[in-house]
């Protein structure tokens, strides 16, 4: 009698979404909320200085910033890495990567999530937009 083993099971993947208010200070409440999902992602402070930023630019940059506004993160952990989006309640201007002034206080963000992970993008409009970091590695929660 020959015996077969099973195939081997895919792993999961995990996703988790939570919405927050649109103030400067959520941005700590985000940074604990993907560090708990995370904890031993061995490469987690790349990923929170990333979700930082992202989270720094909604409030500053878009109607989320505003009286009443939010926005929504969401992380997706799965065998291929590790993505974490923020979706915000739009703006006038498009999320741009550049190089800022050396003595302007801001405008590194999407700079700095782009040499922190290994891609990063976006897609929406002026009515709302959702800008994703990903980080590629081999990691299971």
């Amino acid at each position: 009698m020959l015996l077969m083993s099973p195939p081997a099971a895919e792993a999961v993947p995990l996703y988790w979404r939570r919405e927050f208010p649109g103030g400067a200070m959520q941005a700590r409440a985000v940074r604990r909320f993907v560090a708990c999902l995370l904890d031993g992602c061995p490469f987690l402070d790349d990923v929170l200085l990333a979700t930082d930023e992202l989270v720094v630019n909604a409030v500053r940059h878009t109607k989320s910033g505003q009286a009443g506004g939010s926005f929504t993160v969401e992380v997706l952990c799965g065998d291929g890495g590790i993505a974490v989006s923020v979706a915000d309640q739009g703006g006038p201007d498009e999320p741009v990567a550049r190089d800022a002034d050396p003595l302007a206080e801001s405008g590194r963000g999407l700079r700095t999530v782009s040499l922190t992970a290994e891609s990063w993008g976006w897609h929406g409009n002026s009515a709302g937009r959702t800008v994703t970091a990903v980080f590629a590695g081999k990691w299971s929660a």
